[in-house]
């Protein structure tokens, strides 16, 4: 018995669970610690998927959809934060094994990108800049440790896996996190008073930017060349994929605000036309992805017909779509193009209908596993 469990039972049987609340109570609660001790690292997912297209009704004047999707996200993230803690704590032998596993480590990445999600609405919602300034802070500590301990540990690891068995979509939220730390800098700094302060931030999103546009570039490379030259089973076509064209779209949206803010640093201007061409490479980039990730599943579950069970990467399909949608309307500003709005209009009835049948089969899945497996 490991030292969480311990820890756990001990806890439970000085609050004397079994006898104030009964034994199926008791049962279901061990059947939650032990959910929580195998949690999915990359579960932060669902609010970067939910933030972001609370986001994209509100940039599209759904305000009352804005609102809800706002609310709901705010109690995802409170319990994923006190679920992932739980964990950190009780369970810390597995957070290093999944840290350092190939497959499982980058899932860590969404913990980062989901709070700079919610701290970005935070701040279009409530304007709640102190709280979306101490998230950020936080955000870029956690980026710091996941990023170098990952990095380092499979790097140094003697048994590594082939590059058909290692690498999926889900390693390119290391660039959609460290954009997401570009892009809530970008928003804090027109609320900053200090000019030295602010032209600091702005020079860390600017810097950001540029790191996540790096890092993107290096892992779709490997990504491109699995898809193209390793053979790709359907069952091996998960949804995190999906994010090839989500990480370039927070990229595109990274950018956008880059220019659209621009004008509250004379440092960051004389960068301005390198970062124009740069965002719309990667907007067109994305955007060249969208049919071929179509057609990929419908490779899988239509020509195939791989079962549709919820799946606890699918949350990594819906925010890239969500994403994309944010990305279109800010590039739209940023370049003066208004038809691309357009583009924006069409692509969040998709977001919210897979986001909406991501959360009803992960209902049906959290009632069938935890409420009744038991019964």
């Amino acid at each position: 018995m490991g030292l969480g469990r311990f820890s756990i039972l001990i806890v439970l049987y000085f609050v004397n669970v079994k006898s104030l609340l009964g034994m199926e109570v008791y049962v279901q609660l061990s059947v939650i610690f032990d959910k929580i001790k195998h949690l999915f690292p990359g579960y932060f997912a669902l609010v970067m998927a939910t933030g972001a297209l609370s986001i994209a009704t509100y940039l599209l004047d759904y305000d009352k959809w804005s609102n809800y999707l706002f609310y709901l996200n705010t109690l995802f993230i409170i319990t994923l934060a006190i679920v992932v803690t739980i964990r950190f704590l009780f369970f810390f032998s597995y957070v290093k094994e999944d840290l350092t596993s190939h497959l499982r480590g980058p899932g860590f990445f969404t913990i980062v990108a989901g709070i700079n999600v919610y701290a970005t609405e935070l701040l279009f919602f409530v304007n709640k800049t102190n709280l979306a300034l101490i998230l950020w802070l936080i955000s870029i500590i956690l980026w710091t440790a996941i990023m170098y301990t990952f990095f380092t540990a499979i790097t140094i690891q003697e048994d590594k896996p082939s590059l058909a068995e290692g690498i999926n979509g889900a390693w390119l939220i290391a660039a959609v996190a460290t954009q997401s730390i570009s892009v809530v800098g970008t928003l804090l700094v027109s609320s900053i008073r200090d000019e030295q302060w602010a032209e600091f931030i702005f020079f860390v999103s600017l810097s950001m930017y540029l790191l996540g546009c790096m890092l993107y570039l290096s892992i779709i490379t490997l990504i491109f060349y699995r898809f193209t030259f390793l053979h790709l089973k359907y069952s091996s076509y998960t949804p995190p994929y999906w994010i090839n064209m989500g990480a370039v779209a927070i990229t595109t949206l990274a950018g956008s605000l880059i220019i659209l803010n621009s004008q509250q640093s004379l440092l960051i201007q004389q960068f301005i036309p390198f970062v124009k061409g740069f965002t719309l490479f990667f907007w067109v980039t994305g955007t060249w992805w969208i049919p071929l990730l179509v057609i990929l599943m419908y490779w899988r579950y239509i020509i195939h017909k791989f079962p549709l069970n919820y799946d606890q990467q699918m949350w990594g399909m819906v925010f890239p779509v969500a994403m994309y949608t944010i990305a279109t309307f800010k590039l739209s500003k940023a370049l003066e193009i208004p038809f691309l709005a357009n583009i924006s209009t069409f692509f969040i009835y998709p977001a919210f209908l897979i986001w909406l049948l991501g959360i009803i089969l992960m209902v049906i899945h959290l009632v069938r596993d935890i409420l009744l497996k038991d019964k």
